[in-house]
């Protein structure tokens, strides 16, 4: 279970304004191995965290490189899922260390979507120069990708803006965070929306992730419920925040936990300028 929330203005009319805030959850078991978000690759040019998982190493769940793509995953909430499938990590990687833009990629993901369990991905090229461009492909939902039209969206485990309470609930407490941080430092707009993805209140009743999760959720469904997922053995063990300022610079904020203790973290900022 993750969840993603984003505000995507290309062309901000406001110098202080942001052309992307995004701010997201991994939840995952706290024994799975991974490695906090740090430059890597050829060039270290690519900035995410990794995946340390026996067989799936190297795959991510979010990140961004310094020519300005930025890819986000999400798994789909599905009641069984199939062992042999490939590793949905991959797809981020994949397409943080290609030269093809957002919309072709997602493209070429949807033709293999099969072979994967059920994922949700975000796709980004930032531009200053050309402007940019957003793209959403879920498998199990529409066929092909789409463009997004400049807005603000929430992600979790089902399609895209799909209304489960606690996206409409935590997609309230992002926007309004976003409002007051417009007169804010961007250290102090980071802050409060860590403050959001760090919310526990379970939003039941919740139909919807009953209906879609039925047997498997049932037992922690209160704990699935909230935005910040805390269970004894598995749940929020990162927090992201990316701003991406008019001149194309970038602030990637994480707050990580430490091991496998939920009472321990540290926290660690990147800042650099797109090259394109």
């Amino acid at each position: 279970m993750c969840i993603i929330f984003f505000k995507f203005d290309p062309r901000p009319v406001s110098k202080n304004a942001y052309r992307l805030i995004l701010a997201a959850n991994r939840d995952e078991f706290y024994h799975r191995p991974s490695r906090a978000a740090d430059f890597w690759g050829n060039n270290n040019e690519v900035l995410s965290g990794l995946d340390m998982e026996e067989g799936k190493e190297g795959g991510t769940w979010l990140g961004i490189n310094t020519r300005g793509k930025l890819a986000a995953l999400t798994n789909y909430l599905q009641p069984r899922l199939d062992r042999d499938a490939r590793g949905r990590g991959e797809l981020v990687a994949q397409f943080l260390t290609s030269d093809v833009d957002s919309l072709s990629y997602l493209k070429k993901v949807s033709a293999e979507g099969h072979l994967y369990n059920g994922f949700n991905l975000i796709a980004a090229d930032l531009s200053t120069e050309k402007g940019d461009v957003i793209c959403y492909y879920g498998n199990r939902g529409e066929r092909e990708p789409v463009a997004l039209a400049p807005g603000t969206y929430g992600l979790s485990n089902a399609l895209l803006e799909t209304p489960w309470r606690k996206l409409c609930f935590g997609k309230r407490l992002f926007l309004e965070a976003v409002e007051r941080g417009q007169a804010l430092p961007k250290d102090a707009l980071a802050a409060q929306l860590l403050d959001v993805l760090n919310n526990e209140e379970a939003q039941l009743p919740d139909p919807a992730i009953e209906d879609q999760g039925r047997e498997y959720v049932q037992p922690i469904l209160s704990k699935y419920a909230a935005v910040c997922v805390r269970c004894p053995d598995y749940g929020t063990r990162t927090n992201t925040v990316i701003l991406v300022d008019a001149d194309g610079h970038v602030t990637f904020t994480e707050r990580s936990m430490l091991g496998t203790d939920p009472s321990c973290w540290e926290t660690s900022t990147h800042e650099f300028r797109l090259q394109s």
